[in-house]
This record gives structure tokens, sequence and C-alpha cells, in this order.
């Protein structure tokens, strides 16, 4: 998703204001929940890859339907999601952007930025764009010397004032994705997430199309100006960079056998563990399992398997080292480190074809996966001799699957959650992970790359069948396991989960929590997700631990913080084993310390091991 940012402007909050008129009076239709969304259909010829870069003439007809069509919701549907209506107005001001519209794009960010609820995504949406509709408007158009030394002038501009503490995250990842950015990268992901659905179901939906205008304003407007942008943002930088204070240190906990500890059963249900990486803190299961000794995994057809990881192709297996050069490159590019990863990074996105790209992703997409399980694995043990970890495994990339998805597969897959359930009450696990989440949308996709049908209503009708099976059996689960306390990430995708229906996490269950990833300093990162079940957050910005083979890297994401409350979770029950899920979720609440703006409680193991030992529960 692009990144907006501007001024707002007096049009603007007219715009919003007008919004709200039409509410009050009660003529639209009110949108509750994702689902809602009225849905559409757009046939484009050949595939999203070509298209995307196709003449202005077809291209531009595309687009101006796909505006009329966000037109029609915003006009005719009361919708309350913030995230739902940035996604639509940043689709309009693409549209805007690809008509020349220069002036109504500039009233459009406006409005965008004053749906934001996260200070740092204030003064970030639409910078770069706005800087580039200005300069268009000051040069005339959208290319030429005149125009690259105007949005070198307001891209400076408008970041010279920026809080470095507040925008720190923000713009070093801006700097370092402008090292990196290029054609090949961005039409090989094009030719991954969306021509599948292009060649499955005949046609693009709603998102998909949105993402299309998006990807066609960043080849032909944003790209040409990424050298330009990592300039300002270098210098930027120079003039700035400085420590921010870290306050996760400060709050660890390090529990020894002094300590007089339990052992306690800890559960990630994810992609697998590595487990020869915790020889001292693993599971043995005196009775096992058709998976083994150290708990239950399933195959992707829901059938169980006696691995405790995700098997690699041959291609995958090659492809690792790669995968893990390009996230410390990555990371060392944000930081302005020319490092041999860094620097083999931009080396491999400049010299690699669209095809390659394409193929790059396919691998990756797979390994991120492969590694998600023992990254959280490791979180949640660290300092914890007497955590005991048992695997969970199973595979969550729903759209990811080449094949279609049944309701025999999902009541295949229901009954395997059901049998994790009953395992983990009756192995006595305490605390379980639960780094991952689906919703409605996921099951859309997924019938639309596999070739579930053309019509989006009956697409929507079946995903949302297939979707309250799922939601139900992970429900179940969970339930079925009283004694167990699940710790679940917000979601990644900054929305509100119980407008999107994410499960696990809108779930309102009596042993069950959802966490926010935050930042070293504790600032919200721009990713995480909300909503009335996430009461509590956490590091989840580059957060260092293990991936299969015993090396070491650092990650971003809910799912990280998710482990880290498990952590904390994990060493109260180890503490104090006659602790139940409420009182565990006390105990972690109470400690965490609420911020003045009262949108984040940051997790405190110091505290709330104090409160434990205070006679607390």
């Amino acid at each position: 998703m692009i990144t907006r940012t501007f001024a707002l402007s007096t049009l603007a909050g007219a715009l919003l204001m007008t919004f709200g008129a039409a509410q009050a009076a009660g003529d639209k239709i009110v949108i509750a929940k994702q689902a809602d969304l009225p849905r559409f259909t757009y046939k484009i010829p050949g595939t999203a890859t070509r298209f995307v870069e196709a003449d202005p003439a077809a291209f531009n007809a595309f687009a101006a339907q796909v505006d009329h069509d966000v037109e029609s919701i915003l006009e005719g549907y009361q919708i309350d999601d913030k995230s739902t209506l940035i996604e639509m107005l940043s689709a309009k001001l693409s549209y805007q952007e690809i008509a020349g519209d220069y002036a109504g794009g500039l009233k459009t960010i406006g409005a965008l930025r004053a749906l934001q609820t996260k200070p740092a995504a204030k003064l970030l949406t639409g910078l770069l764009n706005g800087a580039r509709l200005q300069a268009a408007i000051d040069a005339g158009g959208e290319s030429g010397p005149a125009f690259e030394a105007a949005f070198r002038k307001h891209y400076a501009d408008a970041v010279a004032p920026l809080p470095w503490a507040v925008v720190k995250d923000g713009i070093k990842a801006s700097y370092g994705y402008s090292r990196i950015a290029g054609r090949a990268a961005t039409l090989g992901e094009v030719s991954t997430e969306i021509d599948p659905a292009v060649a499955k179901s005949g046609a693009l939906d709603g998102p998909e199309a949105w993402e299309l205008l998006a990807v066609r304003t960043d080849l032909k407007f944003a790209m040409p100006l990424y050298g330009a942008r990592a300039d300002v943002l270098h210098d930027y930088i120079a003039k700035n960079d400085a420590p921010v204070p870290e306050i996760w240190s400060a709050r660890e906990v390090t529990l020894t056998a002094a300590d007089k500890l339990t052992p306690v059963n800890v559960a990630i249900w994810d992609s697998g563990i590595d487990v020869s990486l915790f020889p001292k803190q693993l599971f043995n299961d005196p009775k096992p399992t058709a998976s083994g000794t150290h708990g239950l995994a399933f195959n992707d057809d829901g059938s169980p398997s006696k691995k405790w990881t995700y098997t690699l192709s041959a291609a995958q297996q090659a492809g690792y080292t790669a995968f893990q050069q390009e996230i410390r490159g990555r990371v060392d590019l944000q930081n302005g480190i020319d490092s041999p990863d860094a620097l083999a990074t931009q080396k491999a996105f400049r010299t690699m074809s669209p095809e390659q790209m394409h193929q790059r992703q396919e691998v990756q997409d797979v390994l991120g996966f492969y590694v998600h399980g023992t990254h959280c694995a490791g979180i949640a043990a660290r300092g914890n001799p007497a955590i005991r970890l048992v695997v969970a495994r199973f595979d969550d990339q729903l759209p990811d699957f080449k094949f279609q998805p049944t309701e025999a597969w999902v009541k295949k897959m229901g009954a395997d959650f059901q049998q994790m359930g009953d395992y983990f009450r009756t192995r006595h696990v305490r605390v379980v992970n639960m780094s991952w989440g689906d919703d409605v949308a996921e099951f859309e996709t997924w019938l639309s790359k596999t070739g579930g049908g053309a019509d989006p209503a009956a697409r929507k009708a079946k995903a949302e069948k297939l979707f309250a099976l799922w939601k139900d059996a992970i429900e179940k689960a969970i339930k079925s396991a009283p004694d167990t306390l699940f710790v679940t990430a917000a979601g990644n995708s900054d929305s509100d989960a119980g407008f999107l229906e994410d499960v696990p996490t809108s779930l309102h269950l009596p042993n069950l929590i959802a966490v926010g990833a935050v930042n070293k300093a504790g600032d919200e990162t721009s990713f995480t997700s909300h909503g009335d079940t996430v009461v509590v957050h956490s590091d989840g910005y580059l957060v260092d631990s293990f991936v299969p083979g015993g090396q070491r890297l650092p990650l971003s994401g809910t799912s990280m913080a998710s482990p880290n409350v498990v952590n904390l979770a994990a060493k109260l029950i180890a503490l104090d084993p006659t602790l139940t899920p409420a009182q565990t979720i006390a105990l972690i609440r109470q400690g965490a310390t609420d911020t003045p703006d009262g949108r984040r409680h940051l997790m405190d193991e110091q505290r709330s091991v104090a409160l434990l030992k205070a006679g607390t529960k």
C-alpha cells in the first residue's frame, strides 16, 4: 500500500463533514463489517502485469470505471471504519494522479491525513504524493528537469520539520525502499499476487483493481523520482539521526533455576519449529501422537505429518540463504549501512527481470512462512529455562494454496484444530501462541486465484460459508481448552480486527488475549491493527530471534509482539503454576503501562512479576 501525506485542506474537512451529515440523515446503507461492502469485478485483456503498463487510452478507461465505483460506495454507504475509508480514498488518489487532477489529489490527501489516528501516520501520510502533485502543478506536468527540481524542493520542505522521534522508523523504511525499488520488483509482485486471479477468474475484484491503480502511479510517476527521494531522506537522516530511547531491556525478566520454577508447556500454533534449536526447552510427550513426541503437525491436506517444520522444495532450500541475506540487507539499507548484504540486495533488485522477481517472490512467500514458527518460538522461550515448547503445526497461508477451498477441506482442518484443542487440554499446555489470523476476504482471494467463479457475489457467498465453518472450528478449539491461555496477534493491516472479522483476534473469549505491536520506544508501528480485543502492546519491530538452521534474523509484525506476551505469561505461570488464564491476563494488563494518549498499554515484565510476588492475582 502506498504511504501518503499532505496538509489538511479546508475542502478535505468539508468533505468529511459532508460524510457525517449524510450519515446523520440516515440516507446511507450502514456497513458494519468488511463482508458487507459491495463487490465489483473488472475484466481486463491479458495479464495484470501487461495491462498495468498499457497505453493511457486503455488503462485510463479502466481507471475511470474503478473511480466511479469507489465514488458510488462513498456516496451510498455509511462506513465508520477509517481503514476502509483510507483504502478507498487511496484508490481515488491514484486515479486523480493518473487523470492529471493534481489539485483534486491534494484535497484527497488532506482527507486521508484527517482519517489517520497514529501520530507518525498523520505526519507521513501523503508526504511523497503531495510533493509530487504540488511539483506537477508548478511545472505543468510530471516529467522534466523543472518537475524534478520542484519535487526535490517540496519534498525536502515537507520532510525537514518532521520530529525525528516520531517518524524515525517510517523515514528509514522509506529510505531503504527507495534504494532498491524498481520496475522488475513491482511487476514481479503483480505477477505473483494478481495475475493468478485474472488467469483463473478472468477479472479483477475491487481491492485488486485498487492495487493496480497504485502500481500504475508508482511505475509512471513515483519510480522516476526514487533517486531524488533517497537523496532528500539521506540528508534528513544525516541531520537528525540520534538514538531513540529503547524501553524493553529495562522491563525484561530473566528467570533462573534459583527462582524455583515449575515447567510450563507452551504451544506455538504456527508453521512449525526447528526443534533442534531448543534441546533443553522442548516438551517430550510420554504419549506420542502420530507426529511424534513434541506435539502435533498437519500437512496442507489436513493429514498428520511427522515433520516439525514445513518441507522445502529444492528451489526453496536453494533460496534460503539469499532470503536471509535480503532481510539483513534491507535493515542495513534502512540504516544507511552499505554492508555486503545490503549491496547484494541492491544488486539483485537492479539486475533481475520481472519474471525472475516473480520466481523470487514465490520462493520467499514460502520461506517467510517457513521461518515464522521457529522465530516466534525463540521469542517465547527467551529467558525462561522452565518453558517446554510444544509444536502445533499447520499452514495458514490460505490465499497462496494452489488448490481450491472446499467444505470438505475446511471440515477436515476443523477436525485437526479440535484435535489440537484436545491435545492442549490433555497435555496441560498452559499457553498457546497464535501469530496468525484469517478473515472472509482471504477466502475470497483464495477462490479468485484458484478459479472459484467469476461472479463476485457468488464468490463472496461461498467465501462467507467457508469462513463461517473455519471461524467456528477455531473458536470451538479454544473453548475446548478453558485452562489454557491463548495469545494472538492483532494483525498487520492497520485495521479494526472486528470490522474485518479477523479470527481469532476478533473473538471475545475469557482465555484469549490479542496483542498489538509497538517499536523499541513503545510507539505504535505503522502496520499494527487494533480493536476492542487488543488490550496489550509489545515489541513487534525488528525483533531478533532464531530461524530454522540456527541463524538469527530481525523480523517485524504483530506476529513478533504476540510471543513477547507469551514470554511473560509463561514466566508468570512458571513462578506460580496455580494461575488461571483470567489471573494471568489480569497480571499482564495490570502490569502494563498506559501511554498518555491512552492508545497503548505497554507490557512490562518487571511490573507484572512484581505484582505476582506481592500476592496480586
